[in-house]
């Protein structure tokens, strides 16, 4: 019983409350289930959500409502807790005791003590911080990776839980389930079959995106070392902010609803997706309305950009419009920011329906671009910005497709 109480995190006397509820048999006081643990864990979770112990014990005795659904060896991942808290843990690593509680943050639940008990979810990251440190890392540098995992592991988290409760839960439930038999049929006819194979598509997608980002690393370091051999001179690429938006979007989500603006940005995302990663770039920021986009190279972008408002019309969207902007930026904890980013921002907003305004910068570091012109638009003042910015609005040369 001891053991089930510290590995739950409750305190005793919840525990006696769920025995004599009946929430829990009578007969595990003697002895605890891992499975036992996670359904200790979760009655706790629902007590602090405002769900009474006295109304579950109720739907568990009246047949409405199971926790055997927590026998299924997909909640094997659900973390228990241990006997070290941060301070002993942070004494036995090395480790400030400050750092090691940003990873409870990153996982998403709130600062905890230093004499909190660590989770056993939270050990498995502790040796890469070790290394990290041990390696001459900035405690500050080792939070932001922190805090980035989290939030991207966060919306994959979320957006799995949604697409269980609508394809799964709901559907299950309308052929005719109780919640209570849809609970305990999902989690052991699907959850089980599923749930490691979740696993293998995030190292799958993960390995993917390290082999794109590595290589480009790898092609940096190989330039600056033949340029400093005298072999080969490496040019100097201006990365460009590219910002597109959607003209009406705000119209029409006040005209047809929710849904169809939801089904209108999944189409956005698609579109964009396809089009910025063929030419070296990537969404860095969905913004309701409009993406914002980082390319390594202005170039490239500025093609991307003129292909993205050409199949946004293609594919029977609203008209886009987009703005760019090259110089260097500032990368921090996922996002970029800067001058350079609030100028590509006003550009965009200064672009009527249908154009491509680029700032001089842009075409300054694009240089010649076969079927790619330029109209000069001349100084203009954008608002919130001191100065005049040079615009030109790009277009194709031919009329035709540019590849």
């Amino acid at each position: 019983m001891a053991e089930a109480v510290t590995r739950a995190g409750i305190e005793p006397r919840f525990l006696d409350r769920l025995l004599e509820l009946g929430i829990l048999a009578a007969e595990k006081r003697a002895v605890f289930t891992r499975a036992d643990v996670r359904r200790i864990a979760l009655v706790k979770t629902l007590e602090n959500a405002g769900i009474p112990l006295d109304g579950i014990a109720a739907a568990i005795k009246a047949g409405h409502l199971s926790l055997a659904f927590m026998d299924a060896s997909s909640y094997d991942r659900f973390s228990a807790v241990t006997e070290t808290t941060f301070a002993e843990l942070s004494e036995r690593t090395g480790v400030p005791v400050e750092l090691l509680m940003v990873i409870r943050e990153a996982i998403g639940f709130a600062q905890p003590n230093p004499d909190d008990p660590v989770r056993e979810n939270e050990l498995r990251i502790v040796p890469l911080i070790e290394a990290q440190i041990a390696e001459g890392f900035r405690p500050a540098a080792v939070e932001r990776w922190l805090r980035v995992y989290g939030e991207s592991i966060r919306r994959i988290a979320e957006t799995e839980a949604d697409w269980w409760h609508t394809e799964v839960e709901l559907r299950l439930m309308e052929q005719g389930m109780s919640p209570g038999e849809m609970m305990e049929y999902a989690d052991v006819n699907v959850a089980q079959r599923m749930a490691p194979l979740l696993d293998d598509v995030l190292i799958g997608l993960y390995r993917g995106h390290q082999e794109h980002t590595w290589n480009d690393s790898i092609i940096f370091g190989v330039e600056a070392a033949l340029d400093q051999a005298g072999v080969f001179s490496r040019l100097e690429r201006l990365p460009a902010i590219c910002f597109l938006d959607l003209t009406g979007y705000t119209r029409l989500t006040e005209e047809h609803g929710d849904q169809a603006a939801a089904d209108l940005a999944e189409r956005l995302r698609t579109l964009v997706r396809r089009s910025s990663a063929k030419h070296g770039g990537r969404p860095i920021k969905w913004l309701g309305d409009g993406v914002m986009f980082h390319f390594a190279d202005a170039g490239p972008g500025v093609v991307a950009a003129l292909e993205m408002v050409e199949g946004a019309q293609a594919a029977g969207l609203p008209p886009a419009h987009v703005g760019l902007h090259a110089r260097q930026v500032l990368f921090q904890e996922g996002d970029y920011y800067g001058r350079t980013v609030n100028v590509a921002a006003r550009i965009g907003d200064y672009a009527r329906p249908g154009e491509v305004l680029v700032s001089q910068d842009v075409i300054d570091a694009a240089g010649v671009r076969p079927g790619i012109a330029f109209t000069e638009i001349g100084p203009v003042e954008l608002k919130g910005l001191s100065g005049a910015i040079h615009l030109h609005a790009a277009r194709r040369a031919d009329g035709g497709q540019t590849t």
